[in-house]
């Protein structure tokens, strides 16, 4: 029966299917003895009783059996009509070549290590007969495999009689009622190959130099529109030599022209040979230097007289003949769709990233060990190159000419070239939630995570208004269609009717609704500037496109799916990216936040036990009592709601419903209370409700400012809590039994968060990056002189112990801190902390700096933290990218 997801071969699980080819298909597998993921190559059914098929079949696994070598892809074993190989992860070569040339020094590495495996190959007396770039896969660590061996044959002992084409190890011919295959592929075949004669291992060498000048040039040596123009051209034309770079290094392009001899006796006669050559040149590039001259090196190109044409193709007729009544496994298809993963920098977690105009590289904002930067990875090259001084980035955005690259940092816009340049400020922008770039160097953005968009020039400047945004509302995620004039963004209200994606200009008629979903937006434009376009968006986590007529952007055509489960960040913000000449990246790892179990930790990081079930955080509080935690949990429509679980009874309630984004919450000192963040109602800002649930819910202010609570002092009176305005974050307080006026505390240029009162109330403990990153400080509260530093190289996120003789916070690597702590207040206070001590690394989800959600809690006795422990990064999955991805939704 076909295989499914979920089927099995003995001890092997069938996960999902990886592609198909002349000789089985692929399947990524698990191998639920040794815990390993395998790739299953199994035998269709409709060949599962073919004798010569199986023999293959089986012919491969031994041929796999006998090799053991780096580059090539191991074999596991043989499980009933399955051969059970090394999963190799990475991209295939020929998904890497249609991306455009490969560099020199990036083309002869990997021909280098190819040639090692053929060399290894050769030596054991096995012919792969089928080397072409879909057969060659490249990991991400730049390690090249050789794949499928299904064509290969032993050197000595196996061939049949030269000239005999029924019987040719190249051609198989049977009656015009079966299948009937040429053994290889028709563009890399060797000329004697093509001609159904015997072949030895130079039919490989001859390969390797095809390979070698694809990769150096995106275009096949041989091509032709149909597998008998390509047999003739194999026979008797030349590649076309000038499609070499000029750079090609002379021994390079003579090495090629080598391998491509079409008389045997004049080829590269050992892969070792080709190994040498590319090795020496790799030691020394200046040494053996020839005049770079196509014309002295390549053969030259003749066109063929009349007469010379009747001939060739008098010698193809016999050999083609019997092609005519057979049916070609490998007919070319009218669209190349390539899919492929790509893996982010090592040891990183991604944050967010935007593919290029061009198609040619990808910019990510990605965390390595704490600190996020921004990185560039180039799309056809193997590794990400880091931009020195962006520390913080989030949401890159690219320039039309895909030259440089916008992004926020710092509570400012910034733009960096990718020559590494240092970057350069543009404005403020405390929040800011993305941006986008027109070919007339206006820069569109969201400065924070309320009010409308603005607009500023990509030379810097005073930011201006471009959109207006109604009380409550926020404009986010802007993106320029082709014009540069017209933008489309996402406007999110309290009210459903007005929340969608919009469409509107630089000076153009008022904006108005495309979509009424909630997601952030690309768009693909028509390929000739007319016609329909494709706006992509997000529904329930599906990449959904919208073909939309280009002028007027009314619907033109229906809706339909792209991919499934993509991640998003921030609800709203789908992490999918799509070039101008259609390349398609986007990430499937599952929602931003991984899935957390809280857990109690003593202070040497012994795990005492767990809290509750694991589940989508974002940070939680515990009551005063330590009986109950007021937990934030994302839902399945990508918000959040307060839950509140009974640590005694294990019993967990639903504490808020139909509010968006409830987030911080902070007990009252008797536990009656909680207050938290949440943007439902007219307004974003600070709610309070009872914990029995009998009261209303209650709106602290009503003044659209974006609002965090922090803290309660223990006296019941104050509360503590960041305002979020154009400038940044400061500190306010205000007074839970008065009139509730809120009065600043701490005012600066900079952005102030984390506030906690010491257990006295005569000290606060908050977060400021007024360093350059954010590090601990201790002020007097209500007021007083003085200042002290308590973290060093960088801390977020303070808790006093219950006795004020201690301060935790998190290290940028999440790893929980201590500082003894030793305060005197009077007139002229004093303040005095010791050397932050270790404790332990809780594997602490990491947030966005300067983010107001506490992941961990310190109990009464100071000896214990509840800990919100991840269970897993997203990070490491893959991206995956899809050229041509318009063809492979549409077939």
């Amino acid at each position: 029966m076909p295989l499914s997801t979920g089927s099995r071969f003995g001890p092997y699980e069938v996960i999902s299917p990886l592609g198909a080819g002349g000789m089985g298909e692929v399947f990524r597998g698990h191998d639920s003895k040794l815990g390993r993921d395998v790739a299953l190559k199994v035998l269709p059914e409709s060949l599962a009783t073919d004798a010569d098929y199986i023999a293959r079949f089986q012919r491969e696994a031994q041929v796999l059996a006998s090799l053991n070598h780096p580059n090539i892809a191991a074999i596991y074993g043989l499980e009933g009509r399955a051969i059970v190989m090394e999963l190799v992860e990475g991209a295939t070569l020929s998904e890497r070549v249609a991306l455009g040339p490969l560099s020199i020094e990036e083309a002869i590495g990997i021909a280098r290590q190819i040639a090692e495996a053929l060399e290894y190959a050769h030596e054991k007396g096995v012919i792969h007969r089928d080397l072409k770039p879909a057969n060659v896969k490249i990991t991400p660590d730049g390690v090249v495999k050789v794949l499928d061996f299904g064509l290969a044959k032993i050197a000595e002992g196996s061939s049949p009689p030269q000239g005999n084409p029924a019987t040719s190890p190249t051609l198989t011919v049977r009656s015009a009622t079966q299948a009937g295959v040429i053994l290889g592929t028709a563009a890399y075949m060797a000329p004697e190959q093509a001609r159904g004669q015997l072949v030895d291992r130079r039919a490989d060498i001859w390969a390797f130099g095809a390979v070698l000048y694809e990769m150096l040039t995106a275009k096949m040596a041989f091509p032709g529109e149909s597998i008998t123009d390509i047999l003739a051209s194999v026979v008797k034309l030349e590649p076309d030599w000038d499609a070499l770079p000029p750079s090609t290094p002379p021994v390079i392009r003579k090495l090629i022209t080598r391998c491509l001899a079409k008389d045997r006796k004049r080829r590269l006669q050992a892969i070792g040979e080709a190994r040498l050559v590319i090795e020496d040149y790799l030691a020394d590039p200046s040494a053996g230097a020839e005049p770079a001259v196509a014309a002295a090196l390549a053969p030259s190109k003749r066109r063929l007289c009349p007469w010379m044409a009747l001939a060739v193709a008098g010698v193809l007729s016999l050999a083609l003949a019997a092609l005519s009544l057979v049916h070609f496994r490998e007919a070319a298809a009218p669209e190349r769709v390539l899919s492929y993963s790509l893996a982010p920098p090592s040891k990183s977690r991604i944050h967010t990233f935007a593919l290029s105009p061009d198609g040619r590289y990808l910019a990510l904002a990605a965390a390595m060990e704490g600190k996020r930067r921004l990185w560039v990875r180039p799309l056809a090259g193997l590794t990400a190159q880091e931009l020195a001084g962006t520390e913080d980035a989030m949401y890159p955005f690219w320039s039309p000419d895909s030259r440089s690259i916008g992004f926020f940092a710092g509570g400012k816009l910034k733009r960096i070239s990718v020559d590494g340049s240092p970057p350069q400020i543009l404005c403020d922008a405390p929040t800011g939630r993305s941006g986008t770039w027109n070919r007339d160097g206006v820069i569109v953005f969201a400065a924070s995570n309320f009010g409308p968009l603005q607009r500023v020039p990509a030379a810097g400047g005073v930011p201006i208004g471009v959109t207006k945004a109604a009380e409550g509302e926020l404009h986010r995620f802007p993106v320029f269609l082709s014009d540069g004039s017209r933008f489309v963004y996402l406007a999110k209200s309290p009210s459903p009717s007005t929340t969608g994606v919009y469409l509107a200009s630089l000076d153009g008629p008022p904006p108005r609704r495309l979509l009424a979903d909630t997601s952030s937006a690309s768009w693909l434009p028509p390929a000739n500037g007319a016609g329909s376009g494709y706006l992509l968006f997000h529904r329930d986590r599906t990449l959904m496109a919208q073909p939309l007529d280009a002028k007027t952007l009314g619907p033109a055509g229906d809706l339909f799916p792209v991919a499934e489960q993509v991640s998003l960040a921030n609800r709203d913000y789908v992490q999918a990216s799509i070039s101008f000449n259609g390349v398609l990246v986007y990430w499937s790892g599952g929602a931003t936040l991984a899935e957390s179990q809280l857990t109690w930790y003593d202070r040497s990081g012994k795990a005492l036990g767990n809290v509750g079930t694991p589940a989508l955080m974002e940070g939680f509080a515990l009551s005063p009592d330590e009986k109950t935690i007021a937990v934030v949990r994302g839902t399945s429509a990508n918000q959040s709601d307060l839950w509140l679980h009974e640590l005694v009874r294990a019993v967990d309630t639903r504490f808020t419903f139909d509010l968006l984004g409830n987030r911080v919450p902070v007990w009252s000192p008797d536990g009656r209370r909680i207050v938290y963040t949440a943007f439902g109602g007219s307004y974003p800002d600070l709610h309070s409700k009872e914990t029995s649930g009998t009261g209303p819910d209650e709106t602290l202010f009503k003044n659209g400012l974006e609002r965090y609570s922090c803290d309660w002092s223990k006296d019941g009176r104050t509360l503590l809590y960041v305002e979020r305005r154009s400038k940044g974050a400061d500190l306010w307080v205000t007074n839970m039994e008065g009139d509730r006026k809120p009065t600043p505390f701490l005012e600066t240029a900079f952005n102030e968060t984390q506030g906690q009162f010491s257990p006295d109330g005569r000290w606060v403990a908050y977060a400021s990056d007024e360093s350059g990153r954010y590090e601990v400080y201790v002020r007097p509260f209500p007021s007083g002189p003085g200042k002290w530093k308590i973290s060093v190289h960088g801390g977020e996120l303070p808790r006093w112990r219950h006795d004020g003789k201690e301060l935790f916070y998190l290290s940028p690597e999440r790893q929980l801190m201590a500082t003894a702590v030793k305060a005197v207040p009077g007139t002229q206070p004093l303040f005095s902390a010791g050397s932050p001590q270790l404790l332990f690394d809780g594997r602490i989800p990491r947030l966005t700096p300067g983010n107001n959600v506490f992941p961990y809690a310190v109990a009464v006795d100071g000896k214990r933290f509840l800990v919100q422990t991840s269970l897993g990064e997203t990070a490491e999955t893959p991206l995956t990218v899809v050229v041509n991805w318009l063809a492979a939704v549409k077939k």
